[in-house]
C-alpha cells in the first residue's frame, strides 16, 4: 500500500530544532512516501544537524524572506534536489519583543511592526511567487496559522499579522488557483516550539485550551498538526482552497 503522499515533492520552510512545526510536518510527509527539501535561516549548522534526524535525511537550503535575492534564486536552488514541487508549507513568522506581551499593542514603533508583517505574513505571498517556476502542474500551499478571529492574551502585533496571513491566503487561493494551485492554512492550537518560547505568557493558550477542546489537546503533541497539513498537500481535497482548517481538538467551536 503507498503512502498519502507518494510521489509529492514538497519544499518545507521554517525547520529550526525537532521541535518546531515544520520538521514534524516533514517527518509525517517522508513517511507517506514524499520526497522532502528543508530551508532554515540563521542558525544553518543546525537546522542541517537537524534535517539528519529525519526517517531519510532532507537537503537544506537557507532562505530568508525578507530577502529578494534569496527568493529569486530559490528555484535554481530547489532544482538541485528536485525537478518540480508538488507543495509548500510556509511555517515562517517572526516579531520583535516589542510587538509582544502586556502594553505592547500600543507602544510597538512602526519599524517593529512592519517587520513583524513583512516576515509573518507578506512572506506567504513571496514564497508562493517564488515557488511558481517549480509548480507548473498545478500542487498545494499550506500555511501554518493561529486562528486570530479574536484578542489573545499578549499575541499583540503578531495576531495582526496573523490576520492579514488569512487575508493574504484569501488572494492567493484566487490569483493562483486557475493554475491548480491550492492554498489553504492550518490553525493549529498550541504547541511547544521555539516559536512559542518566544511569546510571553504562553501559558495562558495552554490554560485555555484545557478542558475546553471537546477532543482534548496535548501541547507537546506536534503530530496532529502535521497530519492535517499532509493531509492538504494530498490530492483528497482537491477543491478546497482559500480556507482556514483548524488542527485545534475543536476549540474554536466552543464558547466559554
Amino acid at each position: 500500500m503507498t503512502g498519502l503522499l507518494e510521489g509529492k515533492r514538497l519544499l518545507i520552510t521554517g525547520v529550526i530544532t525537532d521541535a518546531s512545526l515544520g520538521f514534524h510536518v516533514a517527518k509525517v510527509a517522508q513517511q507517506q512516501g514524499a520526497q522532502v527539501v528543508l530551508t532554515g535561516f540563521g542558525r544553518m549548522r543546525l537546522v542541517e544537524r537537524i534535517a539528519q534526524r529525519l526517517p531519510e535525511p532532507a537537503p537544506v537550503l537557507e532562505l530568508d524572506v525578507s530577502d529578494q535575492a534569496q527568493l529569486d534564486s530559490l528555484a535554481e536552488r530547489v532544482r538541485e534536489h528536485a525537478d518540480g514541487l508538488d507543495g509548500v508549507l510556509h511555517s515562517i513568522g517572526f516579531a520583535p519583543a516589542s510587538c509582544l506581551g502586556d502594553g505592547a499593542f500600543l507602544a510597538a514603533p512602526w519599524e517593529d511592526v512592519a517587520q513583524t508583517l513583512q516576515v509573518s505574513a507578506y512572506s506567504f505571498k513571496s514564497l508562493a511567487t517564488a515557488c511558481l517556476p517549480l509548480m507548473g502542474s498545478g500542487g498545494s500551499i499550506v500555511g501554518m496559522d493561529f486562528d486570530n478571529r479574536q484578542a489573545w492574551p499578549a499575541y499583540d502585533w503578531m495576531g495582526v499579522a496573523k490576520s492579514a496571513l488569512e487575508s493574504t491566503c484569501r488572494y492567493l487561493a484566487r490569483d493562483l488557483g486557475p493554475q491548480g494551485i491550492r492554498v489553504n492554512l492550518v490553525a493549529a492550537g498550541p504547541v511547544k516550539t521555539m516559536a512559542a518560547k518566544s511569546i510571553p505568557g504562553f501559558a495562558a493558550f495552554e490554560d485555555a485550551w484545557d478542558g475546553r477542546a471537546p477532543l482534548g489537546w496535548d501541547v507537546a503533541d506536534p503530530e496532529p498538526v502535521a497530519r492535517t497539513c499532509c493531509a492538504l498537500f494530498s490530492d483528497w481535497l482537491p477543491v478546497t482552497t482559500g480556507s482556514m482548517v483548524w488542527a485545534d481538538g475543536g476549540f474554536h467551536a466552543i464558547g466559554v
